[in-house]
């Protein structure tokens, strides 16, 4: 992971200076509900946004360089949010439980064998019935290097027992790369039934 955590040397892509729209309008519609947890948060843009509209939220990435400058984004935009660094694949040992997870591009960096730890890592720390809220580069985005492509099926494939995934969505990554983003899944999937 010292890629990513180098990649915050500069602005990587990824790095918007924004929260992601489609976290935007899962907020406005209510959908986000209670304590959250940013997986991959990088420098906190959708954390620092949800804690504005009042949730209490925790940003965790492998990037130290990141969790610092979300940090200091939030100091100085005096916005409650906690940061830390850590690994996603062992949440189970934050003694914490959310409400909702969302993830902004964690999943589709990830292994196959990588996905069932993430799946079991979430389940770990989302309270019964919460939500996990997954934004993914979808096999539908040309393949212009970056990180792997996700079908609906390997998002199914992933969330199988003790899951319910309510929708798979169209939508849009925004980022650096491309002027109207990148072709996307949005997910949104419910612990327990």
């Amino acid at each position: 992971m010292s890629f990513f955590n180098e990649a915050y040397r500069g602005t990587p892509p990824w790095d918007i200076g924004k929260p992601q729209k489609e976290f935007v309008r899962l907020e406005e519609k209510g959908e986000i509900a209670g304590d959250v947890l940013d997986v991959g948060c990088g420098t906190g843009e959708n954390a620092m946004f949800l804690a504005k509209k009042g949730h209490r939220v925790l940003g965790i990435d492998t990037a130290e360089l990141a969790i610092k400058k979300a940090k200091q984004k939030s100091t100085q935009r005096g916005v409650k949010a906690d940061f830390m660094a850590w690994d996603a694949l062992s949440l189970g040992e934050l003694k914490f439980r959310f409400d909702s997870v969302i993830d902004c591009g964690f999943f589709h960096i990830l292994s196959d064998e990588g996905r069932a730890l993430y799946a079991e890592s979430l389940a770990s720390v989302l309270k019964p019935r919460g939500r996990y809220f997954m934004l993914v580069f979808s096999e539908e985005e040309p393949d212009w290097g970056g990180p792997r492509r996700v079908t609906q099926d390997e998002i199914r494939a992933t969330f199988t027992e003790g899951w319910h995934v309510m929708s798979i969505q169209r939508a849009s990554f925004e980022g650096n790369f491309s002027g109207d983003g990148g072709r996307a899944w949005l997910s949104v999937i419910a612990k327990g039934r």
